[in-house]
């Protein structure tokens, strides 16, 4: 029985409505508080316009996409993938946001959050199946240890959901 020709964040659709939504709410509540204050001008509009615009290019979603032996992502200015069977390295970013950095043989580049492989497992097991790939191919050069940071990551992940829905999640 074949695997599935490509997976996506299920997650993505829901994240995309909520920062349309913030970037159409936070705008017009400003616009409220001053037409209520009566101080509203066309300057004080296009500047809200404006916040909106860019609330909702910074939280825009990337949508993340994988298919065997291939993770493509996708912003609004840009679309990257990445050859999971040929990845030369992988190295793991921490700061405000975690962060996968992805490389492979072609010289593709792609930057991933790793909490979307946690929160999908389809999109996981393609994923680890190009990751397994280039292990054995021996192309991966460097992120032996993010690799298992990840995988870790998504064990705990996987534990946590076991435990609640058996109901013996006591937290």
């Amino acid at each position: 029985m074949p695997g599935p020709k490509h997976v996506e964040d299920r997650d993505w659709r829901g994240d995309a409505r909520a920062a349309a939504g913030i970037a159409v709410l936070f705008p017009g509540l400003l616009v409220a508080v001053d037409a209520a204050a009566g101080c509203t001008h066309w300057q004080r509009v296009l500047l809200w316009t404006a916040l909106g615009l860019t609330l909702f290019a910074v939280l825009w979603p990337t949508r993340v996409r994988a298919a065997p032996g291939l993770l493509t992502t996708r912003g609004l200015l840009h679309r990257r993938r990445v050859h999971t069977d040929r990845l030369v390295s992988v190295a793991w970013h921490d700061g405000v946001a975690q962060r996968l950095v992805l490389r492979d043989l072609d010289g593709n580049r792609l930057e991933v959050d790793p909490r979307v492989f946690a929160a999908n497992p389809a999109l996981w097991h393609l994923f680890e199946q190009g990751v397994r790939a280039s292990l054995s191919l021996g192309t991966v050069t460097e992120g032996s240890d993010p690799l298992r940071r990840l995988s870790r990551l998504i064990d705990r992940q996987t534990v946590t959901t076991v435990f609640k829905l058996s109901g013996l999640d006591h937290r």
